[in-house]
């Protein structure tokens, strides 16, 4: 996987986490610094660690389905992908403005759980699992910040753009692997 895919994939991870730190900023209202760095924290560790539980998970399982692989990673960004675009048309949900551990250790594992997935195919792909996890947590992490200062600005008119297009670019991703791993591309 190359730089530029590994970056897309990134931003369409992040996309989860994004419309949550949007809603954050808007249920905040004022913010500062410190609510940027603590969203981007949480979110952008929570889209690291996951990753990477993931991978070895799979590596464990990879010598048994290697066959099937490309058909495992696009079937799980698709169903990932596919479950983003849904909530993206869903009715929005009540978001609380607290930042503290426990809500948002809630909210990071919520909008990290497609990345435990994403890592079950980083094995299938032998994907250099440490920078690839890194550079994952990194664009969370500014992603998250800067949805936490849109929010406070512009409010959750975005929220639901950033769901379908994180979707789409999942399940683009997973198609891609899909045609490669048959032959076609």
């Amino acid at each position: 996987m190359g730089l530029l895919e590994l970056f897309i994939l990134a931003v369409g991870l992040s996309m989860d986490a994004f419309a949550v730190s949007v809603c954050k900023g808007l249920s905040l209202g004022k913010i500062n610094g410190k609510h940027m760095c603590i969203a981007g924290a949480w979110f952008g560790g929570f889209q690291a660690l996951m990753p990477l539980i993931g991978y070895f998970f799979g590596r464990f399982f990879s010598d048994y389905i290697t066959q099937y692989d490309h058909w495992i990673a696009f079937i799980l960004l698709a169903l990932i992908g596919g479950n983003m675009i849904k909530e993206a048309f869903e009715k929005e949900e009540c978001m609380d403005c607290s930042m503290n551990p426990k809500s948002m250790f809630v909210l990071a594992v919520a909008t990290s759980i497609d990345a435990l997935a994403v890592g079950v195919t980083f094995a299938f792909l032998k994907v250099a699992i440490l920078p690839a996890v890194s550079f994952i947590g990194v664009v969370t992490f500014v992603c998250s910040a800067v949805g936490v200062k849109i929010g406070s600005l512009f409010g959750v008119k975005y929220k639901s753009r950033a769901e379908l297009f994180g979707g789409v670019i999942l399940i683009l991703i997973g198609a891609k692997i899909l045609l490669e791993g048959i032959g076609i591309i």
